[in-house]
């Protein structure tokens, strides 16, 4: 995360986006105690064990649909950048090699 001014850089992020895998009460009440807000599908296993619960399975957790349609434009460039083969099966061995292809391969994306 970029520095926003004098001091330590900032690592903790506003918003968590995640798909059902991230679904699970471990990760959001860890997220919660550190006050970073998310938005998480719940699985249909979650869903149905809350209901059968009914006043005990509490409250379904928030989910904004409008923020997590968002994510899919993320995944789609993950998608496209791995169809470069030397972006997937990570062939540079440095780090600074590796960040300059996947910009090069960005830019044959982008234009």
């Amino acid at each position: 995360m970029p520095r926003l001014g004098l001091g330590r850089p900032r690592v903790r992020p506003d918003h968590v986006l995640g798909d059902k895998g991230y679904s699970s009460r471990a990760i959001r009440t860890w997220l919660r105690r550190r006050s970073i807000s998310h938005t998480i599908p719940e699985r249909v296993d979650q869903i149905r064990n809350r209901a059968r619960r009914g006043n005990l399975g509490g409250r379904p957790p928030r989910f904004d649909k409008e923020l997590y349609k968002r994510r899919n434009v993320v995944e789609r460039c993950f998608h496209r950048l791995k169809q470069w083969r030397g972006i997937a099966t990570r062939y540079d061995k440095t780090a600074e090699s590796y960040r300059a292809v996947v910009t090069l391969a960005s830019l044959f994306m982008w234009a």
